[in-house]
């Protein structure tokens, strides 16, 4: 199976300042309950997208959670991310149904078409692209999703077609 977590790059992105004073409301809600730590980690990354690295030394310094402790629990769970990702996340089907029906194919044509590597970000921060484990759609394998909306019985000049026609519409 494709799906793997792979360190990054820091991004451009995640380099420049963050309004760190958007985690007050956050931390003061959160700063005493136990278990308050993929709370704090989910607010946070619903705030800036992902979890810059400035957040993870205000949130230790200010709840008293070891910085380890929070990057563990980032860097396991796959619903957090630690760089910016684009404004459509594409997630291309990896599961069994999927990988029998040639999911491969459609991951390298989009790739091909957007200059990027899987869970990697375009440029111009349109698109991230992800290899996920399963979509729940086995029987429309292959399958992509594209923020809320599923594409089924996808070939790998169909999936790169639909892409296109979302980069197209968000340039007018």
């Amino acid at each position: 199976m494709r799906v793997q977590r792979v360190p990054q790059k820091r991004n451009q992105v995640d380099q420049e300042k963050v309004d760190l004073s958007l985690l007050d409301p956050l931390i003061e809600k959160y700063k005493h309950k136990k278990g308050n730590l993929i709370p704090l980690l989910q607010g946070t990354q619903d705030m800036y997208g992902y979890l810059p690295y400035e957040a993870f030394i205000k949130l230790s310094e200010e709840t008293g959670i070891p910085l380890n402790e929070m990057y563990g629990v980032a860097t396991f769970y796959t619903q957090f991310r630690l760089n910016p990702v684009g404004k459509h996340i594409i997630k291309v089907c990896h599961g069994t149904a999927c990988h029998v029906q040639d999911a491969e194919t459609i991951t390298d044509a989009i790739q091909d078409a957007l200059k990027v590597e899987d869970g990697e970000t375009t440029e111009d921060g349109l698109f991230t692209l992800e290899s996920v484990a399963c979509l729940g759609c086995c029987s429309l394998a292959p399958v992509m999703m594209i923020g809320d909306n599923t594409y089924g019985k996808l070939t790998g000049k169909r999936a790169v077609k639909i892409v296109k026609e979302l980069k197209i519409s968000e340039s007018n």
